[in-house]
């Protein structure tokens, strides 16, 4: 399973990236926002950093301005992935830009049957929201189950499965265990995932016993 990580702060990005454990990034609007810098920067300075995918969303709806906005982000640097919404002109735009050679991730999925409309618009990738739907008492991870058994129904459908909303270690976990190509994770939960107490436990026993010898490595 790839990584990607869901931030717009380069120092997160900076610092897991030496970890070998990115494979991408994700942004959107709501994380430029937060990163309070100008959108186009943030997403060149991240293309410099990571060389895989790296998401950049579109903010028009329409299918024309979408167009001109997927064009323009994707002139930033040829790892950009550009993001449209779930919509039929989002779907638009994904068929016109893939068939212009642009990596496309179909954000907002929350039916297998939007996911299989997005595939056969040609999209690189569909992002499912799973803890959005945990949200609303509805089972996230279900949604993965049925857009893997119906993607791997089909050769010609090449889209990954890009898990998003991810909230928890555990959701990674199972989408993994799901066959799920991608999960974007926030800096938080990547790094849970080395976290365990036993681990903790193990090395403090260790740390103690080394201590006891009175030795250095150094």
């Amino acid at each position: 399973m790839k990584f990607f990580i869901d931030t717009a702060e380069l120092r997160d990005i900076k610092d897991l990236a030496a970890t070998g454990m990115v494979d991408g990034v994700t942004t959107n609007p709501s994380l430029i926002a937060k990163s309070g810098r100008n959108f186009l920067d943030v997403i060149a300075e991240i293309c410099e950093v990571v060389a895989g995918p790296v998401s950049a969303e579109v903010t028009a709806t329409d299918f024309e301005t979408m167009l001109v906005e997927g064009r323009k982000l994707a002139k930033i640097a040829d790892n950009v992935a550009v993001k449209v919404p779930l919509t039929w002109p989002g779907l638009k735009a994904c068929k016109a830009l893939s068939d212009d050679g642009i990596m496309v991730n179909v954000t907002l999925c929350f039916s297998p049957a939007q996911a299989l409309l997005a595939a056969k618009a040609g999209a690189t990738f569909i992002s499912p929201f799973v803890g959005r739907l945990d949200d609303i008492a509805t089972d996230g991870m279900e949604l993965i189950s049925e857009i893997r058994q119906i993607y791997d129904n089909y050769d010609a459908l090449k889209t990954e499965i890009l898990v998003a909303s991810v909230r928890h270690p555990r959701h990674v976990i199972d989408a993994a265990k799901m066959g799920a190509d991608v999960a974007t994770l926030p800096p938080s939960v990547l790094r849970a995932l080395a976290s365990h107490p036993l681990t903790d436990r193990g090395l403090e026993a260790f740390l103690a016993d080394w201590a006891k010898t009175g030795q250095s490595v150094l």
